[in-house]
């Protein structure tokens, strides 16, 4: 059955390289979409504008009555669509490529539907009056984002065929702990942020009812922890001579939560300013994206050229196994 993505297919190839590309655009639009929501509520623009989906009841766009307030949450807002164009492009990569890389498809139709709920997610933030739970929620989905963004980008590198471990058990399950503790950090951030000095908007926003002091020290021991859990998986690595990639996996993350720790603790000195606020905001998103690139570090995949479908020809041609080609010419 012919579909547009088929026929589009048909009449374009892009190479590996275009599909990583497109993969990458998609992550770099994921990490802007984080900072400039952190924009919005940093500069109290939250409820810049006042509804959803249009920006007042009466206007798609802001009016001038509205400041520069309305016009910083719209255009985030349209960022949105900045965001779709990137994945969308992803996706047809990965659909027109020969062969065509279904899992890598499917993982850009999941971060198309991710996109998708976190906008209507922000809708509810507005209409909840920038409630810090839903704020929260918002965040913690764009990170998941994020999280999708990046595996995809890592897999556009990789082949389809199974999972091989590059390194044992016992390592690549503290790689997951490291992971896991670091999501645990993230999520604390968004608590200390809910109970914090920057509520998004100047009217009377609720926040978190739990001392804003108490978060932030368990979010300073959970930083601690991913700091040491770094270092472990940094010794462990080397004693074991992991593949050099996980190595300096292991090292990127060690100097991303160093900086990442000195933004912190000047911020909660010097009283948030809210430049601070949103460097830290933009170094959480590099580390979580460090943890998560450790252990994709420690497995590969090798590739695997598909069966060919009627679907996957292109101009009646059957798409050629490179590797089977590749031996027959050594035999000969």
């Amino acid at each position: 059955m012919r579909t547009p993505f088929s026929l589009l297919a048909e009449r374009w190839q892009p190479s590996a390289t275009l599909v990583r590309r497109a993969a990458l655009s998609a992550l770099v639009m994921s990490v802007v979409i984080v900072v400039t929501g952190g924009a919005v509520r940093l500069t109290g623009s939250g409820l810049g504008c006042s509804t959803w989906p249009t920006c007042t009841a009466e206007s798609l766009t802001p009016t001038p009555a509205m400041g520069v307030h309305g016009v910083i949450e719209f255009t985030n807002r349209m960022l949105t669509y900045v965001l779709c164009a990137a994945v969308g492009w992803a996706i047809l990569a990965a659909r027109c490529a020969r062969p065509w890389r279904r899992p890598l498809t499917r993982l850009g139709w999941a971060q198309f539907w991710v996109v998708m709920s976190n906008a209507v997610l922000g809708g509810i933030t507005v209409l909840a009056g920038l409630n810090p739970y839903v704020v929260a929620a918002h965040m913690l989905a764009a990170l998941a984002l994020v999280w999708v963004a990046l595996l995809t980008w890592e897999r556009a590198k990789e082949g389809d065929g199974p999972v091989r471990p590059l390194v044992a058990g016992p390592l690549r399950q503290l790689a997951g702990v490291l992971v896991g503790v670091t999501g645990a950090l993230v999520v604390a951030g968004t608590l200390v942020t809910g109970a914090g000095h920057h509520p998004g908007d100047s009217s009377d926003v609720p926040r978190i009812p739990i001392g804003y002091d108490r978060l932030a020290q368990v979010h300073a021991d959970l930083a601690f922890a991913v700091v040491g859990l770094s270092l472990a998986v940094i010794f462990v690595l080397a004693a074991v001579k992991a593949p050099a990639a996980a190595r300096a996996r292991g090292r990127e993350l060690f100097v991303v939560l160093l900086a990442q720790g000195v933004i912190g603790y000047v911020q909660y000195f010097t009283d948030v300013p809210e430049v601070l606020v949103g460097l830290h905001m933009l170094g959480a998103t590099l580390t979580w994206i460090a943890a998560l690139r450790i252990p994709l570090a420690l497995r590969t995949r090798d590739v695997e050229a598909p069966a060919a479908e009627d679907g996957d020809r292109v101009g009646g041609v059957e798409p050629v196994d490179a590797p089977a080609l590749s031996a027959q010419r050594t035999a000969v």
